[in-house]
């Protein structure tokens, strides 16, 4: 196993890189510094064949063009400082009322606009017995973004011989603030195409219902019954188009919070590729790339609709604004972990 680090320009003032991990048996691992971003993963069908399953760039400076972060699909990102939809872009915590960006309609998605995925992390790359990888980190000052408190986070990429990419988050704050982080990767494990064939198993029974402006209501309701129940496998394209924008909804891990709980398994038939989806948060969205619309592309293959799906590990959408939700406050003194662990492999 190896890590190989590329130098591909500068921005800023600071080094543009990109890290390669590389296993034994040829699963590639691609992350930038950009956003600490995951750029490529290739892995090997039931033929043996290596071909890519993420959505991405090349080139990474991509990531830093006028038009992707004005129109941006957050492409593979670390998402942060709040994974999802804050309803109306603002929250109350300790008595005291934060006004966020609204960057989607009236609500804040992801951060906003010039959020982590924007941002250049700092990079370190390790190599151990049977693993490698790259810690990325950040410094978000006080009020960036709105957010109260400065926020230190690393996200540790580990890959190993077994197909497994680990994802460990930490952050720390020396004010109280909110913070919910997730990584943003689209996959297609055909390589190419809609992934309407692609079927998915959830090891969840419950799921957040959507308000206006896909705010949660604050409930939590039974997926039984609904297009929404994959506690048996279903192919994603049987029940898509039931919904507006596809799917596009959090749904509630089964079990206690706090330990590694295997979230979702899904299975490309024609390629033979698996995904086992594991995390410590609460919950994860389930999204099919709805709003993909062609205008990127790795080479000759387009990212359009429904050309990828994310399986994004999380605490609940406006889970500030939610007090029966499990919480989003980390204060000084405490520390946010989360770890997540994406397992490829082939039936």
């Amino acid at each position: 196993m190896k890590v190989l680090k590329t130098n591909v320009g500068q921005y800023d003032g600071a080094d543009v890189l990109l890290y390669e991990l590389k296993a034994d048996n040829g699963v590639t691992v691609k992350i930038t510094n950009i956003g600490a971003t995951i750029t490529s993963i290739v892995v090997p069908d039931k033929d043996g064949k290596l071909g890519e399953v993420a959505l991405g760039f090349d080139d990474p400076m991509v990531y830093l063009s006028e038009e992707y972060t004005g129109n941006t699909f957050f492409l593979g990102a670390t998402i942060g400082r709040f994974g999802n939809r804050i309803g109306g872009g603002k929250f109350v915590l300790d008595g005291k009322e934060y006004q966020l960006e609204c960057n989607d309609g009236v609500n804040h998605l992801h951060g906003g606009v010039n959020s982590f995925h924007t941002k250049m992390w700092k990079g370190e790359e390790f190599e151990a017995e049977g693993r490698v990888g790259v810690k990325m980190s950040y410094v978000s000052p006080n009020m960036e973004n709105g957010y109260p408190g400065e926020l230190s986070v690393s996200v540790v990429f580990t890959l190993n011989n077994n197909g497994e990419l680990s994802l460990n988050y930490q952050a720390k704050t020396d004010k109280p603030t909110v913070v919910n982080l997730t990584n943003h990767s689209y996959f297609n494990l055909r390589g190419e195409g809609k992934v309407y064939d692609t079927r998915v198993l959830m090891h969840a029974a419950n799921y957040t219902p959507r308000g206006e402006g896909n705010i949660p209501t604050g409930e939590v309701d039974s997926v039984k019954g609904t297009p929404l129940d994959f506690t048996l496998e279903h192919n994603i394209g049987e029940r898509v188009h039931m919904f507006e924008d596809g799917y596009d909804h959090n749904f509630v891990i089964d079990g206690n919070q706090g330990g590694l709980k295997l979230a979702a398994e899904v299975y490309e038939p024609e390629s033979g590729r698996t995904l086992q989806f594991s995390t410590t948060e609460p919950a994860f969205q389930f999204y099919t790339g709805f709003y993909l619309d062609g205008r990127y592309s790795r080479g000759p293959l387009k990212f359009e609709q429904f050309g990828g799906f994310c399986l994004e590990a999380q605490h609940y959408p406006d889970s500030p604004n939610k007090p029966s939700f499990p919480s989003t406050t980390l204060r000084p003194g405490e520390t946010y972990t989360q770890t997540t662990v994406y397992k490829f492999g082939v039936k």
